[in-house]
């Protein structure tokens, strides 16, 4: 397997555990067979569903003037009423992810519809990265926290 296949197959782990930590907190996936363009309406409109979420769900153009898609998009937690958007990053040796973080946090404070949480783990991100991301919190009013999956956990058991 390639460097890029084992990557990706990380991330898509991690993935898979922040939607088994949605499902555990009583969240439904829907618009799972729809076109990707199609799942935030659909999302937005399932009201009979209180707790639902969406993956790789196109919220419109970012600052590139290219669509975004985010890996999450949640709509129903009693403490965030206007929906929330997970990104997960994986990066378990030296490569681009951490490089990218700058343009996902103007992404973020430009372009998303609800608020966003980073989820950035492997070990193998340069610390000045995750510490730039981290003190984009608060200065970037759209993006709520910067988390490892330990730390995500944590903060899910108390807010979804």
């Amino acid at each position: 397997m390639t460097q890029g296949g084992r990557a990706n197959k990380a991330g898509n782990v991690l993935e898979k555990t922040v939607e088994g930590a949605l499902q555990g907190h009583g969240y439904v996936q829907v618009g799972n067979n729809l076109p990707k363009k199609q799942k935030l309406a659909y999302l937005l409109n399932s009201i009979s569903i209180p707790r639902r979420y969406a993956r790789q769900v196109h919220i419109g153009p970012g600052i590139y003037g290219t669509d975004i898609y985010v890996d999450f998009y949640i709509i129903g937690s009693p403490a965030i009423a206007e929906g929330l958007i997970i990104e997960c990053k994986w990066q378990q040796v030296g490569g681009s992810v951490d490089e990218k973080l700058p343009y996902v946090n103007l992404n973020i404070q430009n372009c998303y519809p609800a608020p966003a949480i980073v989820l950035l783990d492997g070990g193998g991100m340069k610390p000045g990265a995750i510490t730039w991301l981290k003190q984009q919190v608060g200065v970037n009013q759209n993006l709520l926290a910067v988390h490892t999956l330990s730390s995500f956990i944590i903060w899910a058991n108390h807010n979804l």
